[in-house]
Protein backbone atom coordinates (compact mmCIF):
# COMPACT_ATOMS: atom_id res chain seq x y z
CA UNK A 1 0.00 0.00 0.00
CA UNK A 2 1.04 3.16 -0.22
CA UNK A 3 0.19 6.12 2.86
CA UNK A 4 2.36 8.89 5.28
CA UNK A 5 4.46 6.95 7.66
CA UNK A 6 6.18 9.62 10.66
CA UNK A 7 9.30 8.21 11.18
CA UNK A 8 10.63 11.22 13.31
CA UNK A 9 8.72 14.16 14.66
CA UNK A 10 8.28 16.86 11.79
CA UNK A 11 8.35 20.59 12.10
CA UNK A 12 4.88 20.93 10.15
CA UNK A 13 3.07 19.06 7.28
CA UNK A 14 5.17 19.94 4.51
CA UNK A 15 7.43 17.55 5.37
CA UNK A 16 5.31 14.58 5.57
CA UNK A 17 6.29 12.24 2.19
CA UNK A 18 4.16 9.28 0.75
CA UNK A 19 5.88 6.14 0.65
CA UNK A 20 5.40 2.58 -0.37
CA UNK A 21 4.86 0.59 2.74
CA UNK A 22 3.83 -2.95 3.81
CA UNK A 23 -0.17 -3.61 4.04
CA UNK A 24 -1.66 -3.64 7.91
CA UNK A 25 -1.76 -6.75 9.29
CA UNK A 26 -5.37 -7.26 11.48
CA UNK A 27 -5.47 -8.36 14.03
CA UNK A 28 -8.19 -11.35 14.51
CA UNK A 29 -10.32 -8.68 15.78
CA UNK A 30 -9.99 -6.14 13.15
CA UNK A 31 -11.17 -5.68 9.67
CA UNK A 32 -8.79 -4.90 6.70
CA UNK A 33 -10.60 -1.77 4.85
CA UNK A 34 -9.61 -0.16 1.97
CA UNK A 35 -9.77 3.84 2.46
CA UNK A 36 -11.26 6.01 -0.68
CA UNK A 37 -10.97 9.08 1.48
CA UNK A 38 -9.27 10.63 4.69
CA UNK A 39 -10.48 13.76 6.58
CA UNK A 40 -8.30 15.88 8.10
CA UNK A 41 -7.77 16.69 11.90
CA UNK A 42 -6.43 19.53 13.94
CA UNK A 43 -4.98 17.11 16.46
CA UNK A 44 -3.05 15.34 12.86
CA UNK A 45 -1.32 18.62 13.22
CA UNK A 46 -0.29 18.17 16.91
CA UNK A 47 0.67 14.36 16.28
CA UNK A 48 3.07 14.30 13.60
CA UNK A 49 4.73 17.25 15.81
CA UNK A 50 4.94 14.77 19.12
CA UNK A 51 2.57 17.60 20.81
CA UNK A 52 -0.80 15.53 21.19
CA UNK A 53 -1.83 13.65 24.43
CA UNK A 54 -1.67 10.33 22.46
CA UNK A 55 0.95 9.44 20.35
CA UNK A 56 1.93 6.20 18.82
CA UNK A 57 5.11 4.62 18.97
CA UNK A 58 7.42 5.61 15.86
CA UNK A 59 7.29 4.41 13.31
CA UNK A 60 3.03 5.27 12.83
CA UNK A 61 1.47 5.99 10.03
CA UNK A 62 -0.50 9.84 10.17
CA UNK A 63 -3.80 10.53 10.08
CA UNK A 64 -7.21 8.93 11.61
CA UNK A 65 -10.66 9.36 10.11
CA UNK A 66 -11.68 7.72 6.90
CA UNK A 67 -13.86 5.72 4.81
CA UNK A 68 -13.89 2.79 2.10
CA UNK A 69 -14.35 -0.85 1.72
CA UNK A 70 -14.10 -4.09 3.78
CA UNK A 71 -11.58 -6.08 2.14
CA UNK A 72 -11.31 -8.83 5.33
CA UNK A 73 -13.08 -9.49 8.19
CA UNK A 74 -12.21 -10.19 11.26
CA UNK A 75 -11.27 -13.94 12.37
CA UNK A 76 -11.89 -14.02 15.89
CA UNK A 77 -14.61 -11.59 17.78
CA UNK A 78 -15.13 -12.05 21.44
CA UNK A 79 -18.18 -13.77 22.95
CA UNK A 80 -18.36 -15.46 19.26
CA UNK A 81 -19.85 -13.02 17.83
CA UNK A 82 -20.68 -13.02 14.22
CA UNK A 83 -18.69 -10.02 12.15
CA UNK A 84 -21.77 -7.22 11.40
CA UNK A 85 -19.55 -6.22 8.20
CA UNK A 86 -19.03 -8.42 4.58
CA UNK A 87 -16.49 -8.26 2.69
CA UNK A 88 -17.22 -5.01 -0.29
CA UNK A 89 -19.91 -3.45 2.51
CA UNK A 90 -18.87 0.40 2.65
CA UNK A 91 -17.97 2.10 5.76
CA UNK A 92 -16.35 5.19 7.89
CA UNK A 93 -14.55 5.24 10.86
CA UNK A 94 -11.65 6.11 12.60
CA UNK A 95 -7.94 4.09 13.51
CA UNK A 96 -4.66 5.41 13.59
CA UNK A 97 -3.47 4.93 9.85
CA UNK A 98 -5.75 7.25 8.19
CA UNK A 99 -3.78 8.68 5.33
CA UNK A 100 -2.68 5.69 3.46
CA UNK A 101 -4.49 3.57 0.62
CA UNK A 102 -5.49 0.42 3.67
CA UNK A 103 -6.62 0.21 7.23
CA UNK A 104 -7.09 -1.97 9.88
CA UNK A 105 -9.88 -1.57 12.24
CA UNK A 106 -11.47 -3.08 15.27
CA UNK A 107 -16.13 -3.16 14.64
CA UNK A 108 -16.87 -0.84 17.32
CA UNK A 109 -14.54 1.75 15.52
CA UNK A 110 -16.54 1.56 12.02
CA UNK A 111 -20.62 2.65 11.08
CA UNK A 112 -22.20 1.67 7.54
CA UNK A 113 -21.97 4.42 5.09
CA UNK A 114 -25.49 6.13 5.01
CA UNK A 115 -27.83 4.99 2.52
CA UNK A 116 -27.74 7.66 -0.07
CA UNK A 117 -24.25 9.09 1.15
CA UNK A 118 -20.88 8.76 -0.44
CA UNK A 119 -16.95 8.32 0.42
CA UNK A 120 -16.55 11.77 0.46
CA UNK A 121 -19.19 13.01 2.51
CA UNK A 122 -19.40 10.30 5.54
CA UNK A 123 -15.36 10.04 5.71
CA UNK A 124 -15.55 13.35 8.29
CA UNK A 125 -18.74 11.88 10.29
CA UNK A 126 -16.77 9.81 13.34
CA UNK A 127 -15.66 12.51 15.15
CA UNK A 128 -17.67 15.74 14.69
CA UNK A 129 -21.03 14.58 14.19
CA UNK A 130 -21.38 12.24 17.51
CA UNK A 131 -19.37 15.01 19.03
CA UNK A 132 -22.19 17.73 18.22
CA UNK A 133 -25.62 15.17 19.07
CA UNK A 134 -24.13 14.13 22.69
CA UNK A 135 -23.78 17.34 23.63
CA UNK A 136 -26.54 19.33 22.52
CA UNK A 137 -29.09 16.21 23.03
CA UNK A 138 -27.36 14.26 25.73
CA UNK A 139 -26.03 16.93 27.61
CA UNK A 140 -28.08 20.23 26.76
CA UNK A 141 -31.17 18.27 26.69
CA UNK A 142 -31.90 20.78 23.56
CA UNK A 143 -35.73 21.39 22.21
CA UNK A 144 -37.93 22.88 20.17
CA UNK A 145 -37.69 26.78 20.34
CA UNK A 146 -34.57 26.89 22.27
CA UNK A 147 -32.44 29.62 21.11
CA UNK A 148 -28.98 28.10 20.96
CA UNK A 149 -25.81 29.91 20.10
CA UNK A 150 -23.21 28.40 18.59
CA UNK A 151 -19.18 29.52 18.21
CA UNK A 152 -17.07 28.79 15.29
CA UNK A 153 -20.51 27.48 13.34
CA UNK A 154 -18.50 27.22 10.33
CA UNK A 155 -15.64 24.74 11.76
CA UNK A 156 -16.65 20.55 11.56
CA UNK A 157 -18.35 20.57 14.96
CA UNK A 158 -20.32 23.65 14.41
CA UNK A 159 -21.72 22.73 11.29
CA UNK A 160 -22.61 19.25 13.08
CA UNK A 161 -23.93 21.62 15.81
CA UNK A 162 -26.22 23.85 13.47
CA UNK A 163 -27.89 20.77 12.31
CA UNK A 164 -28.69 18.87 15.21
CA UNK A 165 -30.06 22.09 17.01
CA UNK A 166 -32.17 23.04 13.70
CA UNK A 167 -33.61 19.44 14.01
CA UNK A 168 -34.55 19.34 17.39
CA UNK A 169 -36.69 22.89 16.25
CA UNK A 170 -33.95 25.42 18.04
CA UNK A 171 -33.65 28.76 16.50
CA UNK A 172 -29.95 28.86 15.94
CA UNK A 173 -27.96 31.77 16.10
CA UNK A 174 -24.29 31.18 14.35
CA UNK A 175 -20.88 32.85 15.12
CA UNK A 176 -18.05 32.99 13.08
CA UNK A 177 -15.20 35.09 12.08
CA UNK A 178 -15.44 35.90 8.13
CA UNK A 179 -18.11 36.68 6.19
CA UNK A 180 -17.89 33.68 3.68
CA UNK A 181 -17.62 31.29 7.25
CA UNK A 182 -21.21 33.52 8.34
CA UNK A 183 -22.44 32.59 4.79
CA UNK A 184 -21.71 28.86 4.90
CA UNK A 185 -23.44 28.71 8.21
CA UNK A 186 -26.38 30.45 7.04
CA UNK A 187 -26.02 27.61 4.31
CA UNK A 188 -26.16 25.15 6.85
CA UNK A 189 -29.28 26.51 8.65
CA UNK A 190 -28.51 29.40 10.64
CA UNK A 191 -31.53 31.67 11.54
CA UNK A 192 -28.51 34.50 12.30
CA UNK A 193 -25.13 34.67 12.09
CA UNK A 194 -23.06 37.29 14.63
CA UNK A 195 -19.46 38.55 13.27
CA UNK A 196 -17.14 37.48 16.92
CA UNK A 197 -14.77 39.76 15.97
CA UNK A 198 -17.13 42.68 17.17
CA UNK A 199 -16.81 43.38 20.82
CA UNK A 200 -20.11 43.93 20.67
CA UNK A 201 -21.01 40.49 19.79
CA UNK A 202 -22.51 39.41 23.06
CA UNK A 203 -25.25 42.30 23.12
CA UNK A 204 -26.01 41.01 19.25
CA UNK A 205 -26.89 37.70 20.43
CA UNK A 206 -28.95 38.64 23.04
CA UNK A 207 -30.81 41.34 21.06
CA UNK A 208 -31.57 38.62 18.82
CA UNK A 209 -33.67 36.63 21.21
CA UNK A 210 -37.22 37.37 22.88
CA UNK A 211 -37.04 40.52 24.76
CA UNK A 212 -33.47 39.90 25.07
CA UNK A 213 -33.53 37.52 27.56
CA UNK A 214 -30.24 35.42 26.23
CA UNK A 215 -29.84 32.12 24.72
CA UNK A 216 -30.88 29.08 25.57
CA UNK A 217 -27.57 26.64 25.01
CA UNK A 218 -23.93 27.89 23.95
CA UNK A 219 -22.38 25.38 22.10
CA UNK A 220 -18.54 26.33 22.65
CA UNK A 221 -15.51 24.37 20.77
CA UNK A 222 -13.64 27.48 21.05
CA UNK A 223 -13.16 28.73 24.79
CA UNK A 224 -15.64 31.75 24.69
CA UNK A 225 -17.59 30.59 27.99
CA UNK A 226 -16.57 33.94 29.75
CA UNK A 227 -17.84 36.11 27.64
CA UNK A 228 -20.87 34.25 26.58
CA UNK A 229 -22.27 34.42 30.30
CA UNK A 230 -23.03 37.90 28.97
CA UNK A 231 -25.72 36.56 26.64
CA UNK A 232 -26.66 33.75 28.29
CA UNK A 233 -30.86 33.20 29.84
CA UNK A 234 -31.19 32.28 33.47
CA UNK A 235 -31.18 28.28 33.70
CA UNK A 236 -28.98 28.58 30.37
CA UNK A 237 -26.54 25.67 29.90
CA UNK A 238 -22.86 26.14 28.62
CA UNK A 239 -21.56 23.41 26.86
CA UNK A 240 -17.86 22.89 26.81
CA UNK A 241 -16.73 21.23 23.62
CA UNK A 242 -12.90 22.21 23.18
CA UNK A 243 -10.53 24.89 23.70
CA UNK A 244 -9.85 25.77 19.39
CA UNK A 245 -8.49 29.20 20.69
CA UNK A 246 -5.38 27.82 22.88
CA UNK A 247 -6.41 28.98 26.07
CA UNK A 248 -8.30 27.04 29.22
CA UNK A 249 -10.30 30.05 30.56
CA UNK A 250 -10.85 30.92 33.97
CA UNK A 251 -14.69 31.91 34.82
CA UNK A 252 -16.07 33.82 37.83
CA UNK A 253 -17.96 31.56 39.18
CA UNK A 254 -20.41 33.98 41.27
CA UNK A 255 -21.58 34.79 37.60
CA UNK A 256 -22.96 31.30 37.21
CA UNK A 257 -24.73 31.28 40.45
CA UNK A 258 -26.25 34.44 39.83
CA UNK A 259 -27.93 33.63 36.49
CA UNK A 260 -28.54 30.16 37.63
CA UNK A 261 -26.90 28.47 34.51
CA UNK A 262 -25.04 25.19 34.30
CA UNK A 263 -21.50 24.82 32.55
CA UNK A 264 -21.77 21.23 31.11
CA UNK A 265 -18.49 19.57 29.66
CA UNK A 266 -18.28 16.77 27.24
CA UNK A 267 -15.97 14.23 26.54
CA UNK A 268 -17.08 12.55 23.83
CA UNK A 269 -13.84 10.28 23.54
CA UNK A 270 -14.67 8.80 26.79
CA UNK A 271 -18.04 7.67 26.06
CA UNK A 272 -16.69 4.23 24.69
CA UNK A 273 -15.02 3.47 27.77
CA UNK A 274 -17.59 5.07 30.27
CA UNK A 275 -21.18 4.76 29.00
CA UNK A 276 -20.85 2.44 25.76
CA UNK A 277 -24.75 1.92 25.80
CA UNK A 278 -24.74 6.05 25.00
CA UNK A 279 -22.50 5.71 21.86
CA UNK A 280 -25.43 3.73 20.18
CA UNK A 281 -27.91 5.60 21.20
CA UNK A 282 -26.06 8.74 19.92
CA UNK A 283 -25.23 6.80 16.52
CA UNK A 284 -29.09 5.48 16.18
CA UNK A 285 -30.30 9.38 16.89
CA UNK A 286 -27.83 10.45 13.78
CA UNK A 287 -28.44 8.13 11.37
CA UNK A 288 -32.18 9.13 11.63
CA UNK A 289 -31.41 12.33 11.10
CA UNK A 290 -29.20 11.42 8.25
CA UNK A 291 -31.47 9.12 6.25
CA UNK A 292 -34.10 11.43 6.48
CA UNK A 293 -32.61 14.24 5.25
CA UNK A 294 -31.68 16.31 8.17
CA UNK A 295 -28.09 15.99 8.35
CA UNK A 296 -25.51 16.64 5.28
CA UNK A 297 -21.87 16.33 5.43
CA UNK A 298 -20.02 19.26 5.89
CA UNK A 299 -17.24 18.57 4.00
CA UNK A 300 -15.21 21.82 2.39
CA UNK A 301 -15.56 22.08 -0.88
CA UNK A 302 -14.14 25.51 -2.14
CA UNK A 303 -11.32 23.68 -3.55
CA UNK A 304 -10.53 19.74 -3.95
CA UNK A 305 -7.56 17.42 -2.74
CA UNK A 306 -7.03 14.56 -4.50
CA UNK A 307 -4.64 11.68 -3.62
CA UNK A 308 -2.52 11.64 -0.64
CA UNK A 309 -0.09 13.81 -1.80
CA UNK A 310 -2.23 16.61 -1.15
CA UNK A 311 -2.90 15.93 2.66
CA UNK A 312 0.11 17.86 3.19
CA UNK A 313 -1.65 20.72 1.68
CA UNK A 314 -5.44 19.88 3.27
CA UNK A 315 -3.33 19.66 6.79
CA UNK A 316 -1.66 23.26 6.19
CA UNK A 317 -4.65 24.89 4.96
CA UNK A 318 -7.05 23.63 7.70
CA UNK A 319 -3.67 24.65 10.58
CA UNK A 320 -4.03 28.51 8.58
CA UNK A 321 -7.63 28.37 8.93
CA UNK A 322 -8.28 28.88 5.39
CA UNK A 323 -10.93 26.15 5.52
CA UNK A 324 -14.35 25.45 6.92
CA UNK A 325 -16.34 22.08 7.91
CA UNK A 326 -14.34 18.97 7.08
CA UNK A 327 -11.21 18.72 4.83
CA UNK A 328 -11.43 15.64 3.07
CA UNK A 329 -8.66 14.47 0.73
CA UNK A 330 -9.95 11.72 -1.91
CA UNK A 331 -7.88 8.79 -2.17
CA UNK A 332 -8.09 6.95 -5.64
CA UNK A 333 -7.57 3.45 -5.35
CA UNK A 334 -4.05 1.69 -5.57
CA UNK A 335 -3.50 1.31 -9.79
CA UNK A 336 -5.42 4.93 -10.40
CA UNK A 337 -3.79 7.77 -11.51
CA UNK A 338 -3.84 9.42 -8.14
CA UNK A 339 -1.39 8.07 -5.32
Amino acid sequence: MRGIQVQEYVQGPSDLAVTELPDPVPTPDQYLIAIHASATNFFDLLQIRGKYQNQPPLPWISGFEFSGVILKTPSSLSNGKKPRFAVGDKVFGASQGGYATKVAAPEERLRPVPKGWGFFESAGLFVTAPTSYAALVTRAHVKKGDYVLVHAAAGGVGLAAVQVAKAFGAVVIATAGTKHKLDVAKAFGADHVVDYNKLSWPDEVKNLTPKGRGVDIVFDPVGMIAPSIKCIAWNGRLLVIGFAAGEIEKIAMNRVLLKNISIVGLHWGMYATMEPETVEKVWEGLFELMESGKFKGTCFTDREFVGLKCVPDALRALGARETWGKVVVKVPQEGQSKI
